[in-house]
């Protein structure tokens, strides 16, 4: 059980949350703008990216893919539909099961998943160490939050 002290918060945590916020957001903001300079809305440019990488052995139907993007499944269905329309996505059978459908890649919905995602890695190898640092502010274990309170106090005197 925990004691009141391991649940109180300080400025420190406060701070490392806001920071650790701000650089996903940093992420997103590019990520999203990205898409859509690609002409793309940003969650058709994840939906491209759930499809391609779904862990081994997962297959990418609709339900599947909707628990990829935390969304519900007639928005995933929705999104499907688009990226179809536009020609990067089509549907087909499961020859395992004919009644599930199954969301795949065409060549151009490749071919545009390649370059936005060589433009995010790129993006994440320059800027990612700020927001590895962000997380590891948040994890820092009772120890150091005891360092930095000892730390801050002697500040005071």
């Amino acid at each position: 059980m925990m004691t009141n002290s391991e649940n109180e918060l300080d400025i420190f945590d406060y701070q490392a949350l806001a920071e650790f916020r701000y650089q996903i957001r940093r992420f997103l903001h590019f990520s999203e703008q990205t898409a859509r300079s690609a002409g793309l809305e940003p969650q058709q440019h994840q939906l491209l990216l759930a499809i391609k990488g779904l862990p081994e052995g997962r297959k990418a139907t609709i339900g599947e893919l909707a628990e990829r993007l935390q969304i519900q499944h007639h928005s995933t269905v929705e999104l499907v539909d688009r990226l179809v329309d536009k020609g990067y996505a089509q549907r087909q059978r499961d020859e395992s099961d004919q009644r599930r459908v199954l969301v795949r890649l065409t060549p151009e919905g490749e071919e545009i998943l390649h370059t936005l995602s060589s433009s995010m890695l790129a993006e994440l190898r320059s800027t990612g160490l700020v927001l590895v640092q962000a997380l590891s502010g948040l994890l820092n274990d009772g120890d150091d939050k005891s360092a930095r309170n000892e730390t801050a106090n002697r500040g005071m005197l």
